[in-house]
């Protein structure tokens, strides 16, 4: 998303070309394969625990931290390579990120009406909500020392991942649209008008 912002605004007459469907195929299943291989070891690794006191996940989601607090096994190289596998995904995506909205910034920087800073920064202002809301709950997860002991905080906290973030999406990304917007104004006066019968 963060490079298509980057297309879009550092270069709007070439977005066509550069983002192609070809281009899009690539860099999902790039974003796919990236995904399995980070997912990989842990997972051979978490096939190998044993479970001796109980079979109860303390969690809602797939994470590693709750299969090692019931595991009997010894899970200190299992839980060294999900945080070395963390690490590298949060600082290799965060640095992708973070290089594309500084070019962005330094181009909207560059554009000589107020108005048009205005629109270019609401354009990325969306995604940079849910970029700070993934990256924020996942370095408060897995850079935090003591998180595979707070099972319970962190459970509250990848809500946001698994239920908040993905539920914010639909509002975050089209309330900026103005038929999106006069569409559900008029779902709501047809709404208060079968009420009122």
């Amino acid at each position: 998303m963060s490079y298509d912002r980057y297309v879009a605004i550092c270069k709007p007459l070439h977005y066509v070309t550069i983002m192609s469907s070809r281009v899009c195929r690539i860099l999902i299943i790039s974003s796919w394969m990236a995904g399995l291989c980070v997912i990989i070891p842990p997972l051979s690794l978490g096939l190998n625990l044993e479970f001796c006191d109980s079979i109860i996940v303390d969690h809602f989601t797939c994470d590693a931290f709750p299969l090692v607090k019931i595991s009997c096994s010894d899970t200190w190289f299992m839980e060294q390579t999900v945080i070395i596998c963390a690490v590298l995904t949060l600082n290799v995506t965060l640095t992708c990120v973070i290089l594309s909205y500084g070019s962005i910034i330094r181009t909207i920087f560059r554009f000589p009406s107020a108005q048009q800073r205005k629109k270019a920064f609401s354009t990325c202002s969306s995604h940079m909500i849910v970029v700070s809301i993934t990256y924020g709950t996942c370095i408060f997860i897995y850079m935090n020392p003591t998180a595979k002991e707070e099972v319970t905080v962190n459970k509250m906290v990848s809500l946001l991942i698994s239920s908040v973030s993905p539920a914010l999406n639909p509002f975050i990304y089209t309330l900026r649209n103005n038929q999106v917007k006069k569409a559900i104004k008029d779902s709501i006066k047809r709404l208060v008008l079968l009420s009122a019968k």
